[in-house]
């Protein structure tokens, strides 16, 4: 009985040490699972889309958190990622597309992440309209939104200046503008 507890003693140990050193083994022939910093974040997103009355496919850029008009669609897309060129593409963006209806409303009718290399997944099929992912940007020939957003910036400074009550001396007398119209109307 010894002899087999030592006997099966030494078999743990053995397999406990060749278990490691499998696993060790094991690990250094892994490739290494790629970084996340090998994701490419791009600021502008190409799209397609096919009005399926006219049968005309368009190709439109859209930057990030910017909303484009393609039809009764509205497109945003929030981020765009791809792979560096030495990698396998891998192409994605969370978009958010939502129709405006015959009413007036907005309705949405996606949100989601859409893949390059596989448009038809989660591309968004409409009764009239079809948009699908066919790659990011790191730039566009459309001119970026922030240029607007400064000009807007601007113009929302100088309003509350506009906006601030003028002396009651300054302001113009009602009654003072009706004659001048009663005589413009009669001639």
């Amino acid at each position: 009985m010894r002899l087999f507890g030592r006997l099966s003693t030494g078999l743990i140990a053995a397999g406990s040490i060749l278990g490691a050193c499998g696993a060790a083994f094991a690990a250094a022939q892994a490739p290494a699972a790629p970084a996340v910093s090998d994701r490419i974040t791009n600021p502008v997103a190409e799209f397609a889309g096919i009005d399926k009355i006219t049968g005309r496919i368009i190709t439109f850029d859209v930057y990030i958190d910017e909303t484009v008009q393609f039809g009764a669609l509205q497109v945003t897309p929030r981020v765009c990622y791809s792979r560096p060129e030495t990698e396998r593409p891998k192409t994605d963006s969370f978009v958010e597309v939502d129709e405006i209806t015959l009413d007036r409303k907005i309705r949405r009718i996606f949100t989601g992440w859409m893949f390059a290399e596989s448009p038809g997944l989660n591309a968004v099929e409409h009764a009239v309209y079809d948009v699908w992912l066919k790659g990011c940007k790191q730039k566009s020939d459309v001119p970026p939104p922030t240029a607007a957003k400064a000009d807007t910036g601007k113009s929302n400074t100088a309003k509350p200046r506009a906006t601030t009550p003028q002396p009651a001396e300054a302001a113009p007398e009602p009654n003072a503008a009706a004659p001048d119209d009663a005589d413009t109307t009669a001639n």
